[in-house]
């Protein structure tokens, strides 16, 4: 309760008093009793509540999320060109009245159900597309009051604009958006960029009217019937396209898997082969080239092929048998080595006995 508030309810006790009194004085006077006393403090009463009820008319109190459009009958315009701001103020008693607008956000929700909307049943908006296609939009204006023209709103449309001035301008400006899309941009691809084109328009007739649009919300679409069932067949059909794309594309990766696979096989064996040539031809090299080095060898001494052939022969080989008839082309050496024997000296020849003449 604010302070006009509580000056107004003194007021009003004061004419309760005022008339408690009179009525009393009446009754007394009407039975002969004196009210000299009683008719001054009537009068006393009286005039301080007149007094009272002139000021309390002349004081308003401005909330905080409220201006206040001045009517006045001393105005040549019939009403004071500056809003009244949050606090106290004074007006001429009686001859001056105030409007009071709410400055606070506002919302207005326009629905395809019965009970979400300002107005019971069905408000949703319909709009046909570029296309052809009709859909259904369900959609919340969020608004205010532009404090600084809120006298020329009261001028232009009073407390009508939420009903004449906010619902239309929303509507026509939503159709008109919609217009200029295909069905298929409107709630897939351009939604976002349909949106922000509503916003743009919506603030800026808002804006010639007194009112600041705070945000445009698209809450949902919907379609006809015919076109839901129409939507649900190609998305069905486009899944089994996809399924189809997917098989195809996995069996050619599936072929190209195994192309890969036959070409390592291809390439090993190759690989294989030419390291196995690459081997015999080293292995040949160096067989050329060991036989040319005992080529070499043999030339330089002949006993090497002796030498060799004796190191291969088994030394538990004792004697060895020939064909008859058959050359021996290498000599064989003694294979056991002569025993390690002291040779024994030949008895010493006896001198000849020394002969005597006689």
């Amino acid at each position: 309760m604010n302070f006009v508030d509580a000056l107004r309810g003194i007021v009003a006790v004061m004419w309760l008093v005022v008339i408690g009194l009179l009525v009393l004085t009446v009754v007394r006077a009407a039975r002969g009793k004196k009210v000299r006393a009683m008719s001054i403090w009537i009068f006393v009463l009286a005039i301080a509540a007149v007094l009272l009820t002139t000021i309390t008319a002349g004081l308003v109190f401005i909330q905080p999320e409220e201006r206040g459009v001045v009517i006045s009958a001393l105005e040549p315009d019939g009403y004071r060109e500056e809003a009244l701001q949050p606090g106290l103020n004074w007006i001429i008693p009686y001859f001056e009245s105030v409007e009071r607008y709410n400055i606070a956000r506002q919302n207005y929700t326009m629905s395809i159900a019965p009970l979400e909307g300002q107005i019971q049943g069905d408000d949703s908006v319909a709009a046909r597309t570029s296309d052809g296609q009709e859909i259904i939009l369900d959609a919340s204006v969020i608004y205010a009051i532009d404090p600084p023209q809120v006298v020329t709103l009261h001028i232009n449309w009073q407390k009508r604009f939420t009903e004449e001035l906010v619902r239309p301008v929303a509507r026509g400006v939503i159709r008109d958006a919609v217009s200029q899309y295909g069905v298929s941009e409107v709630y897939s691809t351009k939604r976002d960029e349909m949106t922000q084109q509503i916003k743009v328009e919506m603030t800026r007739k808002f804006d010639e009217n007194g009112l600041a649009l705070a945000d445009f919300i698209l809450r949902n679409i919907t379609f006809t019937p015919e076109y839901a069932a129409s939507v649900e067949q190609k998305q069905i059909a486009d899944q089994q396209a996809q399924q189809a794309r997917f098989v195809v594309e996995q069996r050619k990766q599936e072929a190209e898997q195994a192309r890969q696979v036959a070409e390592g096989r291809a390439d090993a064996s190759v690989i294989d082969a030419t390291g196995l040539a690459q081997a015999r031809i080293i292995q040949a090299e160096a067989e050329a080239e060991a036989l040319r080095l005992i080529a070499d060898a043999l030339n330089a001494s002949s006993d090497l092929l002796t030498y060799q052939y004796i190191n291969k022969i088994s030394p538990s080989i004792q004697t060895m048998l020939l064909p008859s008839g058959n050359p021996l082309y290498l000599p064989v050496p003694n294979l056991t080595a002569p025993p390690q024997t002291t040779p024994l000296l030949p008895a010493p020849t006896p001198l000849p006995e020394p002969t005597t003449t006689e």
